[in-house]
């Protein structure tokens, strides 16, 4: 069975609002985190028009990150590889497709829609009777839910920030329910990894992924919102197309870095006798320092 969540994560802002910072947070987010050849390369990102939804904005990226996973994951895959994700935006709603050529029987499919509530919608995406029997609903609340603590920074922590340009914040206890203006995001997360003996394994570890980078993700979207408040969605697509360009020109370079030196090291070793390699755990867990790089969009 594959194993299906709602998150919902409500914000101190309109749905409009948010349409600007999400833009802007997903734009900085992957531009700050893309280094040694990991990140998030945007491949297309173009206007399209679709019968049911009408016009929306279509993206493809190759997200790369093998050091990035837990080791028990290192083991299974090639050291550089990528994940494919596929985003329609008919905003607010939004449609999110995630896959890896060489698992086929891998992919996280994610359904989110925006709403002006604090999460009262019972059935926002209108899941059938059998999916609402097996849905679990998991509400993120950005100020109070833990994060770990390498994520943590003062300057993104909601119940100390105070939106000089909104007069937003800090979020104290209680906000949810009391706060206006207030919105709501609606996420329905279907990861799927049909490999006998590793399907729950990986099931549960991409669900707590995805759950920690909602929360950080938009953390960081109200907490910068000084950054993006005064914009407008003409402004936030030139800053995106612009940061796009530069996170693009760091990921390749670093890769181009990297392929050579592999070349270079396999070459070396050609000509010496092979070292004996120390195996890696495979229960083992990523560094303080690791991410993932699943989007929240």
């Amino acid at each position: 069975m594959v194993l299906t969540k709602e998150y919902r994560i409500c914000m101190p802002m309109t749905v409009e609002e948010y349409r600007i910072g999400q833009l802007y947070m997903i734009a900085r987010h992957s531009f700050e985190q893309s280094s040694n050849g990991e990140g998030v390369e945007v491949v297309a990102n173009e206007q399209i028009n679709d019968e049911t939804n009408g016009v929306g904005q279509f993206t493809e990226k190759r997200i790369h990150l093998s050091s990035h996973l837990p080791y028990w994951i290192q083991s299974l895959i090639p050291k550089i590889f990528y994940v494919t994700e596929k985003a329609w935006n008919f905003y607010p709603f939004t449609i999110t497709e995630y896959t890896c050529s060489f698992i086929p029987k891998f992919s996280i499919s994610i359904q989110t829609r925006y709403e002006d509530n604090n999460g009262s919608t019972y059935n926002c995406l209108g899941l059938t009777s059998d999916e609402l029997e097996v849905r679990e609903v998991d509400f993120l609340d950005i100020a109070f839910d833990e994060i770990k603590p390498h994520h943590y920074k003062e300057s993104e922590d909601p119940k100390l920030f105070k939106s000089e340009k909104s007069g937003r914040g800090p979020l104290v206890e209680g906000w949810r329910d009391e706060l206006k203006p207030i919105m709501c995001c609606y996420k329905v997360v279907h990861a799927k990894f049909e490999v006998w003996g590793l399907q729950t394994k990986v099931e549960d570890y991409v669900q707590a992924a995805i759950r920690e980078i909602l929360l950080l993700g938009h953390r960081q979207a109200f907490t910068w919102m000084d950054e993006w408040f005064n914009m407008t969605i003409e402004d936030v697509r030139s800053y995106e197309k612009e940061m796009q360009t530069k996170t693009n020109m760091k990921v390749k370079t670093a890769l181009d870095d990297a392929e050579s030196n592999q070349e270079g090291q396999d070459s070396k070793k050609s000509s010496q006798p092979p070292t004996p390699k120390t195996p890696k755990s495979p229960l083992g867990t990523p560094s303080s320092e690791s991410k993932s790089w699943f989007s929240w969009s």
